[in-house]
């Protein structure tokens, strides 16, 4: 009799671990920075220990290192468990692992050399970009290719959410890295300067609308029922939810652009819909929390259930803030300030990280063959510590924020500015202070994470072979 088919997931075991290896640099890096900011001789006068170059460094490491690896391990773990069959092209997908990480590591050395494009989010330079494409190319095959050779009709809500993501970045990214090469570490958009600008947070806005949005709710659609044993609380709203979100979000990127050289329409029209944002994005914050009905004393005794409903509290809160800061009024208070950090901030470290984290924590014992992590109590102190950082921090940044545009727009009598920009950035420096400690704190919580990884890891028997079920006996 034949051996029945097993999941390939040597490749999710590769992701996972890598996830929490580049969160732990990612994060790292970006300490560094809140320390240079509190105390700004510690860039030691180096050019590529900057602020400048580091800090796109620290945003791609955690988006697209950190962030990125998370997406990757979960969507090929759901999409061989919703659809009961091994992935599509295991070599392809090994391919997209090994084809990311050198992506990473170009990253990490052509950004402190100052070798970037100058674009939100999209700073590696031509050759690293059709690296990336060709990854991601190769991703879509895989992905989809598992789709099409489903053993179930159905195709799962989480993996509509995993191939809006999929399919969305790839436009984005081409669209948005369309240049003219003139040597080999340089290139110029095709694009002339306002035009260039309304792509680029056309790319830049759903970036984080679908990579750091529709991705993790495709996490968020999967594992919360898994780790609760509860059925999603509304499936017709988790299919409403998915269609209106991916429609309304392609639209709200001029945000971004108030009060700049873009037609005044186009920036309403960024506006209008970011409002209109809120009502989607709020739907699948309730049906997340909500799959928890009849069952909230897990909230009390899972961990792990605690890091996905304070996830989806911070989805809600960001989803609230962002379009309250789409508004002129309040964007021309709010913007260039540290209000938006805080903002960015509460969306990355509260939802993505959070959620990333907890999925994590779920599925890595299973992927050693164990049923559950090392220390249940090392995961109590990581989410405590953890959340404590992100509150200081994003405080912090919500008060700095607001006195600055305050201060910043106060003017005299006889109008002339009240406050000088050095008075201003004296007021801030207690909460960089209270930032730095936020971020130490998250770090922290993180490494206990990664330890507590390392000791599952030695608790188990090495990578389990996890058979194929059959789709009645899911």
């Amino acid at each position: 009799m034949s051996q029945p088919a097993s999941y390939h997931d040597k490749v999710v075991r590769q992701f996972t671990v890598m996830t929490m290896v580049w969160g732990v640099v990612g994060m790292l890096v970006g300490v560094v920075l809140a320390a240079q900011l509190a105390f700004p001789a510690l860039n030691f006068d180096i050019p590529w220990l900057t602020y400048s170059r580091l800090r796109p460094l620290h945003t791609s490491a955690v988006i697209f290192a950190f962030g990125g690896c998370g997406l990757f391990a979960t969507s090929y773990y759901v999409v061989q468990r919703t659809c009961h069959v091994p992935l599509f092209m295991p070599r392809l997908a090994a391919f997209t692992f090994w084809g990311w990480q050198l992506v990473v590591l170009a990253v990490a050395i052509t950004y402190p050399l100052g070798i970037t494009q100058a674009k939100e989010y999209a700073e590696p330079e031509w050759p690293i970009d059709i690296l990336i494409t060709l990854v991601w190319v190769s991703y879509a095959v895989v992905f989809f290719g598992t789709i099409m050779q489903r053993r179930v009709k159905h195709i799962y809500v989480a993996n509509w959410f995993f191939g809006a993501y999929i399919l969305t970045v790839a436009v984005l990214h081409i669209v948005n890295n369309l240049v003219i090469p003139v040597s080999l570490w340089k290139s110029y958009p095709i694009y002339s300067g306002a035009v260039d600008a309304m792509v680029q947070w056309w790319y830049g806005h759903n970036a984080v609308g679908f990579f750091l949005t529709a991705g993790f709710l495709g996490m968020m659609y999967y594992f919360i029922p898994k780790q609760a044993q509860r059925p999603i609380y509304s499936y017709r709203l988790s299919v409403v939810h998915f269609w209106s979100l991916i429609a309304i979000y392609m639209w709200a990127g001029p945000h971004h652009l108030h009060y700049q050289a873009i037609p005044d329409w186009v920036q309403s029209l960024g506006m209008v819909f970011s409002l209109i944002l809120l009502a989607p994005s709020w739907g699948g914050m309730i049906n997340g929390i909500m799959t928890l009905s009849g069952a909230w004393e897990k909230i009390r005794t899972d961990p792990i259930i605690r890091f996905m409903i304070v996830s989806l509290s911070f989805y809600g809160m960001s989803t609230f803030e962002g379009p309250m800061m789409s508004i002129k009024t309040v964007n021309s208070l709010s913007h260039f300030t540290d209000w938006t950090i805080g903002h960015v901030h509460s969306g990355a470290l509260g939802w993505v990280a959070f959620i990333t984290m907890a999925c994590v924590y779920h599925l890595y014992p299973r992927l050693l063959g164990l049923q559950e992590m090392y220390s249940r109590r090392l995961i109590e102190w990581h989410f405590w510590i953890s959340t404590i950082g992100i509150v200081l921090y994003i405080a912090a940044m919500w008060i700095a924020g607001v006195t600055q545009g305050l201060m910043w727009r106060a003017v005299n009598d006889d109008g002339t500015l009240t406050y000088t920009f050095i008075e201003s950035l004296k007021v801030t420096y207690p909460f960089y202070y209270v930032r730095l400690l936020g971020g130490l704190m998250f770090l922290a919580g993180t490494l206990l994470m990664t330890w507590n990884m390392y000791k599952t890891w030695q608790q188990s028997q090495g990578p389990v072979q996890t058979p194929v079920l059959e789709p009645q006996s899911a």
